[in-house]
């Protein structure tokens, strides 16, 4: 009974080795992964030459450059979210200037912005850097133009922040994936060697 067991356990150590031999070597399942990465016209994924590769070697590598290109689009969207922040900031700053102008005493119903604020205004297509002085009227409408830009601002951002949680999350699963992946190689490997032993 017992020498049973163990020609049992040998012959299917020897079918498991041989197929998974078969498996790696096998030139149609490299063909399906080659297309799958690379279409058939090259052996190349990016910068990387995967004809000599195994299929898991070449698997992994894809992966690693699917979750180094997340990481780049995540990295850029992080500084346009950073940039459209400053300039929801800078327009703040400039509404609460002209705020403060208008709750300054009026000479002859002009009100005085400082220099660096009507060339920031013009600079945002708000006011005219060739003016110092402005009515009442034109600092309400430079505010409600603001106000707009503000707002369309803020809308843009709420959609940058849901893009950066996607991306986030795309990243993040990559690099689950490719952790999974690295695993399951090692795993298999582990397996084997007790088989063998």
């Amino acid at each position: 009974m017992n020498r049973r067991i163990i020609l049992t356990t040998a012959a299917s150590l020897v079918i498991g080795v041989v197929a998974g031999t078969g498996i790696m070597m096998n030139d149609q399942a490299y063909q399906s992964v080659k297309q799958a990465v690379g279409g058939g016209t090259s052996n190349a994924v990016g910068q990387m030459d995967i004809s000599s590769m195994d299929i898991e070697t070449a698997l992994q590598a894809v992966q690693e450059q699917r979750a180094s290109l997340l990481e780049q689009q995540l990295n850029q969207q992080i500084s346009d979210v950073q940039k459209r922040n400053e300039q929801i900031a800078n327009m703040n700053n400039l509404l609460s200037d002209i705020n403060n102008a208008k709750s300054q005493e009026a000479a002859n119903g002009q009100y005085v912005l400082p220099d660096n604020v009507t060339s920031k205004l013009s600079e945002q297509g708000a006011g005219d850097a060739s003016k110092t002085s402005y009515t009442k009227d034109e600092l309400d409408k430079m505010s409600q133009d603001l106000k707009g830009k503000i707002d369309s601002l803020s809308n843009s951002q709420q959609m940058d922040m849901l893009r950066l949680q996607s991306l986030s999350n795309k990243r993040n699963e990559a690099f689950d994936t490719m952790t999974n992946f690295v695993k399951k190689m090692q795993d298999s490997r582990n397996s084997i060697i007790g088989n063998m032993r």
